[in-house]
Protein backbone atom coordinates (compact mmCIF):
# COMPACT_ATOMS: atom_id res chain seq x y z
CA UNK A 1 0.00 0.00 0.00
CA UNK A 2 0.91 3.55 -0.81
CA UNK A 3 1.07 6.27 1.35
CA UNK A 4 -1.85 7.89 -1.18
CA UNK A 5 -3.79 4.88 -0.17
CA UNK A 6 -3.31 4.86 3.62
CA UNK A 7 -5.95 6.95 4.71
CA UNK A 8 -5.40 6.54 8.03
CA UNK A 9 -6.21 9.89 10.33
CA UNK A 10 -5.05 11.57 12.75
CA UNK A 11 -6.97 12.65 16.06
CA UNK A 12 -7.54 14.67 16.59
CA UNK A 13 -7.01 17.25 14.03
CA UNK A 14 -6.01 20.69 14.51
CA UNK A 15 -9.15 22.88 13.99
CA UNK A 16 -6.75 26.02 13.04
CA UNK A 17 -5.96 23.59 9.89
CA UNK A 18 -7.37 24.53 6.85
CA UNK A 19 -10.98 22.88 6.01
CA UNK A 20 -11.22 22.99 2.44
CA UNK A 21 -8.34 20.85 1.25
CA UNK A 22 -5.26 21.71 -0.85
CA UNK A 23 -4.04 21.79 -4.21
CA UNK A 24 -0.57 20.32 -4.51
CA UNK A 25 0.61 21.72 -7.85
CA UNK A 26 3.96 21.78 -10.30
CA UNK A 27 4.54 23.66 -13.21
CA UNK A 28 7.76 23.57 -16.17
CA UNK A 29 8.85 26.88 -17.43
CA UNK A 30 10.32 27.86 -19.59
CA UNK A 31 12.96 29.57 -17.39
CA UNK A 32 12.86 31.88 -14.25
CA UNK A 33 12.34 35.14 -15.70
CA UNK A 34 9.46 37.73 -15.03
CA UNK A 35 8.47 36.99 -18.95
CA UNK A 36 9.34 33.19 -18.69
CA UNK A 37 6.15 30.72 -19.31
CA UNK A 38 4.15 28.10 -18.24
CA UNK A 39 5.32 24.60 -20.49
CA UNK A 40 2.96 22.35 -18.30
CA UNK A 41 1.33 22.15 -14.99
CA UNK A 42 -0.40 19.50 -12.92
CA UNK A 43 -2.73 19.61 -10.27
CA UNK A 44 -2.93 16.83 -7.28
CA UNK A 45 -6.36 17.95 -5.32
CA UNK A 46 -6.17 16.21 -1.75
CA UNK A 47 -8.98 16.88 0.90
CA UNK A 48 -8.17 18.23 4.71
CA UNK A 49 -6.31 15.59 5.61
CA UNK A 50 -4.25 15.27 2.84
CA UNK A 51 -5.83 12.38 1.08
CA UNK A 52 -5.66 12.09 -3.31
CA UNK A 53 -9.56 13.10 -4.41
CA UNK A 54 -8.09 13.28 -8.12
CA UNK A 55 -4.73 14.66 -10.08
CA UNK A 56 -4.77 16.47 -13.90
CA UNK A 57 -2.06 17.50 -16.07
CA UNK A 58 -1.74 19.74 -19.03
CA UNK A 59 0.93 20.94 -21.42
CA UNK A 60 0.88 24.47 -22.08
CA UNK A 61 2.05 26.03 -25.20
CA UNK A 62 4.44 28.78 -24.35
CA UNK A 63 4.30 30.95 -27.50
CA UNK A 64 8.36 31.13 -27.46
CA UNK A 65 11.05 28.97 -27.29
CA UNK A 66 10.62 26.25 -24.41
CA UNK A 67 13.89 26.89 -22.54
CA UNK A 68 15.67 24.18 -20.87
CA UNK A 69 14.40 21.38 -22.68
CA UNK A 70 17.58 19.22 -21.61
CA UNK A 71 15.40 19.68 -17.80
CA UNK A 72 11.55 19.78 -18.81
CA UNK A 73 11.96 17.38 -21.54
CA UNK A 74 9.23 19.11 -23.73
CA UNK A 75 10.66 20.56 -27.18
CA UNK A 76 8.88 23.07 -29.63
CA UNK A 77 7.49 20.00 -31.42
CA UNK A 78 6.06 18.49 -28.55
CA UNK A 79 4.18 22.39 -27.60
CA UNK A 80 3.08 23.16 -30.99
CA UNK A 81 -0.39 21.95 -30.25
CA UNK A 82 -0.31 22.30 -27.33
CA UNK A 83 -2.89 24.30 -25.82
CA UNK A 84 -2.35 28.16 -24.71
CA UNK A 85 -2.76 28.92 -20.85
CA UNK A 86 -5.90 30.81 -21.79
CA UNK A 87 -7.58 27.53 -22.57
CA UNK A 88 -6.68 25.71 -19.50
CA UNK A 89 -7.40 28.87 -17.64
CA UNK A 90 -10.82 27.58 -16.16
CA UNK A 91 -10.05 23.94 -15.77
CA UNK A 92 -7.05 25.21 -14.16
CA UNK A 93 -9.02 27.25 -11.57
CA UNK A 94 -11.30 24.87 -11.26
CA UNK A 95 -8.95 22.90 -9.58
CA UNK A 96 -6.96 25.73 -7.81
CA UNK A 97 -10.49 27.16 -6.39
CA UNK A 98 -10.98 27.32 -2.70
CA UNK A 99 -7.83 25.34 -1.79
CA UNK A 100 -4.42 26.38 -0.50
CA UNK A 101 -1.57 25.70 -3.10
CA UNK A 102 0.66 23.63 -2.22
CA UNK A 103 4.36 23.23 -4.49
CA UNK A 104 7.88 22.67 -3.23
CA UNK A 105 9.21 25.75 -3.11
CA UNK A 106 5.79 27.98 -3.47
CA UNK A 107 6.97 30.92 -4.25
CA UNK A 108 8.05 30.07 -7.46
CA UNK A 109 5.27 28.35 -8.68
CA UNK A 110 2.71 31.08 -7.57
CA UNK A 111 4.82 33.82 -9.43
CA UNK A 112 4.71 32.01 -12.52
CA UNK A 113 0.81 31.29 -12.33
CA UNK A 114 0.06 34.17 -11.00
CA UNK A 115 1.71 36.03 -14.08
CA UNK A 116 -0.18 33.53 -16.91
CA UNK A 117 -3.35 34.61 -15.26
CA UNK A 118 -2.61 37.94 -15.37
CA UNK A 119 -1.64 38.08 -19.37
CA UNK A 120 -4.89 36.04 -19.82
CA UNK A 121 -6.22 38.98 -17.73
CA UNK A 122 -8.10 36.81 -15.26
CA UNK A 123 -7.54 36.28 -12.10
CA UNK A 124 -6.09 33.18 -10.03
CA UNK A 125 -8.35 31.38 -7.41
CA UNK A 126 -5.89 31.05 -4.74
CA UNK A 127 -5.43 32.89 -1.44
CA UNK A 128 -2.75 30.77 0.36
CA UNK A 129 -0.15 28.89 -0.37
CA UNK A 130 1.89 26.34 1.12
CA UNK A 131 5.33 25.72 0.61
CA UNK A 132 6.95 22.20 1.65
CA UNK A 133 10.31 23.69 1.79
CA UNK A 134 9.40 25.84 4.74
CA UNK A 135 7.38 23.03 6.35
CA UNK A 136 10.20 20.97 6.32
CA UNK A 137 11.94 23.30 8.38
CA UNK A 138 9.01 23.69 10.48
CA UNK A 139 9.04 19.97 11.43
CA UNK A 140 12.92 20.08 11.21
CA UNK A 141 13.35 16.98 8.99
CA UNK A 142 16.45 15.08 9.48
CA UNK A 143 17.26 16.21 5.50
CA UNK A 144 20.81 16.88 3.67
CA UNK A 145 19.45 19.34 1.62
CA UNK A 146 15.98 20.48 0.54
CA UNK A 147 15.81 19.32 -3.46
CA UNK A 148 12.56 17.28 -3.59
CA UNK A 149 14.47 13.99 -4.61
CA UNK A 150 15.74 14.31 -0.79
CA UNK A 151 12.45 14.85 0.22
CA UNK A 152 10.94 12.28 -1.64
CA UNK A 153 13.74 9.65 -0.05
CA UNK A 154 12.99 10.38 3.21
CA UNK A 155 9.41 9.45 3.01
CA UNK A 156 10.14 6.64 0.82
CA UNK A 157 8.03 7.77 -2.09
CA UNK A 158 10.06 6.47 -5.51
CA UNK A 159 10.67 9.54 -8.30
CA UNK A 160 9.74 8.05 -11.51
CA UNK A 161 10.55 10.95 -13.62
CA UNK A 162 12.10 14.21 -12.08
CA UNK A 163 11.09 17.64 -13.40
CA UNK A 164 7.82 16.04 -15.80
CA UNK A 165 5.34 17.93 -13.77
CA UNK A 166 2.49 15.40 -12.94
CA UNK A 167 5.56 13.32 -12.05
CA UNK A 168 6.87 15.77 -9.69
CA UNK A 169 3.30 16.62 -8.29
CA UNK A 170 2.51 13.45 -7.38
CA UNK A 171 6.04 12.73 -5.23
CA UNK A 172 5.21 15.66 -3.28
CA UNK A 173 1.93 14.71 -2.70
CA UNK A 174 2.60 11.74 -1.23
CA UNK A 175 5.48 13.45 0.78
CA UNK A 176 3.19 16.19 2.01
CA UNK A 177 0.19 14.04 3.82
CA UNK A 178 3.04 12.36 6.02
CA UNK A 179 3.97 16.05 6.65
CA UNK A 180 1.31 17.31 7.10
CA UNK A 181 -0.01 14.49 10.00
CA UNK A 182 3.10 15.13 11.60
CA UNK A 183 2.50 18.77 12.06
CA UNK A 184 -0.65 18.02 13.41
CA UNK A 185 0.33 15.21 15.90
CA UNK A 186 3.21 17.63 17.22
CA UNK A 187 0.60 20.80 17.01
CA UNK A 188 3.36 22.36 14.48
CA UNK A 189 1.89 25.62 12.79
CA UNK A 190 1.54 25.56 8.95
CA UNK A 191 3.63 28.00 7.23
CA UNK A 192 0.74 29.76 5.48
CA UNK A 193 1.41 32.63 3.38
CA UNK A 194 -1.67 34.94 1.81
CA UNK A 195 -1.45 35.17 -2.08
CA UNK A 196 -2.15 38.54 -3.88
CA UNK A 197 -2.87 37.58 -7.79
CA UNK A 198 -0.87 40.15 -9.58
CA UNK A 199 -3.66 43.05 -10.89
CA UNK A 200 -1.44 44.66 -13.17
CA UNK A 201 0.79 43.61 -15.31
CA UNK A 202 3.28 45.26 -18.27
CA UNK A 203 4.54 42.58 -20.23
CA UNK A 204 7.91 44.10 -21.11
CA UNK A 205 9.87 46.09 -18.86
CA UNK A 206 8.62 49.33 -17.96
CA UNK A 207 12.01 51.07 -18.44
CA UNK A 208 13.42 50.09 -21.83
CA UNK A 209 17.09 49.47 -22.52
CA UNK A 210 17.55 47.79 -19.55
CA UNK A 211 19.74 44.73 -19.99
CA UNK A 212 17.60 41.46 -19.03
CA UNK A 213 19.08 37.72 -19.48
CA UNK A 214 18.78 34.27 -18.20
CA UNK A 215 21.41 32.03 -17.95
CA UNK A 216 21.83 28.04 -16.51
CA UNK A 217 24.47 27.40 -13.77
CA UNK A 218 24.38 24.10 -12.92
CA UNK A 219 21.22 22.80 -11.68
CA UNK A 220 18.71 25.85 -11.73
CA UNK A 221 18.06 29.20 -14.59
CA UNK A 222 18.95 32.08 -12.78
CA UNK A 223 17.33 35.48 -14.32
CA UNK A 224 19.36 38.55 -14.11
CA UNK A 225 18.65 42.10 -14.01
CA UNK A 226 20.96 45.27 -14.01
CA UNK A 227 19.35 48.48 -13.00
CA UNK A 228 21.18 51.56 -13.28
CA UNK A 229 22.86 53.30 -10.30
CA UNK A 230 20.73 55.31 -8.21
CA UNK A 231 21.87 58.88 -9.20
CA UNK A 232 20.92 60.67 -5.52
CA UNK A 233 22.64 59.93 -2.27
CA UNK A 234 20.75 58.30 0.52
CA UNK A 235 18.98 61.03 2.90
CA UNK A 236 18.38 58.27 5.36
CA UNK A 237 15.11 56.52 6.61
CA UNK A 238 11.30 57.04 5.61
CA UNK A 239 9.44 59.08 8.30
CA UNK A 240 5.53 58.49 8.88
CA UNK A 241 3.15 61.20 7.92
CA UNK A 242 6.35 62.70 5.22
CA UNK A 243 6.84 61.81 1.92
CA UNK A 244 9.63 59.60 0.52
CA UNK A 245 12.79 61.39 -0.94
CA UNK A 246 14.80 60.61 -4.20
CA UNK A 247 17.83 58.43 -2.93
CA UNK A 248 15.95 56.28 -0.25
CA UNK A 249 16.60 52.80 -0.45
CA UNK A 250 13.33 50.72 -0.74
CA UNK A 251 13.00 47.01 -0.16
CA UNK A 252 10.30 44.65 -1.28
CA UNK A 253 9.31 41.58 0.43
CA UNK A 254 6.70 38.74 -0.38
CA UNK A 255 3.77 39.41 -2.91
CA UNK A 256 2.55 42.26 -4.93
CA UNK A 257 -0.83 43.00 -6.62
CA UNK A 258 1.26 44.66 -9.03
CA UNK A 259 3.96 42.80 -10.56
CA UNK A 260 7.20 43.11 -8.36
CA UNK A 261 9.32 44.06 -11.37
CA UNK A 262 6.39 47.05 -12.81
CA UNK A 263 6.87 48.14 -8.87
CA UNK A 264 10.24 48.32 -9.19
CA UNK A 265 10.95 50.29 -12.26
CA UNK A 266 7.92 53.35 -10.95
CA UNK A 267 10.05 53.35 -7.76
CA UNK A 268 13.58 53.92 -10.12
CA UNK A 269 11.95 56.30 -12.10
CA UNK A 270 10.99 58.34 -8.96
CA UNK A 271 14.23 58.22 -8.22
CA UNK A 272 14.65 55.89 -5.55
CA UNK A 273 17.06 52.87 -4.78
CA UNK A 274 15.53 49.57 -4.92
CA UNK A 275 17.63 47.38 -2.80
CA UNK A 276 17.35 43.49 -2.92
CA UNK A 277 17.88 43.28 0.52
CA UNK A 278 17.71 45.35 3.96
CA UNK A 279 20.81 46.55 6.01
CA UNK A 280 20.94 49.19 8.15
CA UNK A 281 21.02 51.61 5.62
CA UNK A 282 17.71 50.45 3.97
CA UNK A 283 15.20 53.64 4.23
CA UNK A 284 12.06 51.25 4.04
CA UNK A 285 10.46 47.81 3.67
CA UNK A 286 7.38 47.53 1.60
CA UNK A 287 5.97 44.38 2.44
CA UNK A 288 1.91 43.09 2.84
CA UNK A 289 2.49 40.58 5.31
CA UNK A 290 4.79 42.37 7.92
CA UNK A 291 4.49 39.45 10.24
CA UNK A 292 6.04 36.97 8.09
CA UNK A 293 8.84 35.27 9.37
CA UNK A 294 11.14 36.31 6.19
CA UNK A 295 14.90 37.49 6.28
CA UNK A 296 13.78 40.91 5.15
CA UNK A 297 11.02 40.99 7.87
CA UNK A 298 12.98 40.13 10.93
CA UNK A 299 15.88 42.29 9.87
CA UNK A 300 13.88 44.77 9.70
CA UNK A 301 12.52 44.64 12.58
CA UNK A 302 15.39 44.39 14.32
CA UNK A 303 17.14 47.21 12.34
CA UNK A 304 13.97 49.28 13.68
CA UNK A 305 13.57 49.99 9.89
CA UNK A 306 9.87 51.22 8.90
CA UNK A 307 7.66 49.00 7.09
CA UNK A 308 4.37 49.74 5.21
CA UNK A 309 1.76 48.29 2.91
CA UNK A 310 2.06 48.19 -1.17
CA UNK A 311 -1.18 50.70 -1.06
CA UNK A 312 0.55 52.98 1.16
CA UNK A 313 4.08 52.50 -1.10
CA UNK A 314 1.93 53.31 -4.23
CA UNK A 315 0.25 56.35 -2.75
CA UNK A 316 3.62 57.91 -1.46
CA UNK A 317 4.89 56.88 -4.81
CA UNK A 318 2.40 59.71 -6.04
CA UNK A 319 4.98 62.74 -4.57
CA UNK A 320 8.46 61.60 -4.15
CA UNK A 321 10.38 64.78 -2.69
CA UNK A 322 13.57 65.59 -4.68
CA UNK A 323 16.68 64.80 -3.57
CA UNK A 324 18.34 67.45 -1.01
CA UNK A 325 21.39 68.33 -3.25
CA UNK A 326 18.44 69.25 -6.25
CA UNK A 327 16.22 71.03 -3.47
CA UNK A 328 19.36 73.01 -2.75
CA UNK A 329 20.55 73.66 -6.31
Amino acid sequence: MTMLDDRTTAAPWPTAYPTQGYAVVDVETTGLARDDRIVSAAVYRLDAQGNVEDHWYTLVNPERDPGPVWIHGLTSDVLEGAPLFPDVAAEFSARLDGRVLVAHNAMFDWSMIAREYARAERTAPVRQRLCTIALSKELGLPLANFKLETLATHFGVVQRRAHNALDDARVLAEAFRPSLHAAAERGVRLPLLECRPLTEWASSPAAPGVPRQSSYHGNSWRPSRKRPACPYPNPGRYETDKPLKQGMRVAFSGDTSIDRELLEDRAVEAGLHVATSVSRLTSLLVTNDPDAATSKTVKARSFGTPIVDEAAFTQLLRDVAPADEQADG
